[in-house]
């Protein structure tokens, strides 16, 4: 169960927004249950890169074992 605060692991991309499925964001807001869930991503050095809906079946949970991995984000 993903809850608010929650960090999550994007599924698949969202090139309007510059997004790569593997990024991770933290959970802002739950909507209709878990339907779909208001995400923020930031930068490493903490400014906000966006915010965006996203539906259940396009993020998961992060797993215990894994690490983040940095990239430069791209202008979408």
């Amino acid at each position: 169960m993903i809850r608010e605060h929650d960090r999550v692991v994007l599924k698949t991309a969202v090139p309007k927004e510059g997004l790569k499925a593997g990024d991770v964001g933290t959970v802002v807001h739950i909507y209709h249950d878990g339907k779909a869930y208001e995400v923020e991503f930031v930068t490493l050095a903490g400014h906000t890169a966006t915010v965006v809906t996203l539906e259940k079946a396009q993020v998961r949970p992060v797993h215990r074992r894994e690490i983040p991995h940095a990239r430069e984000l791209q202008a979408a």
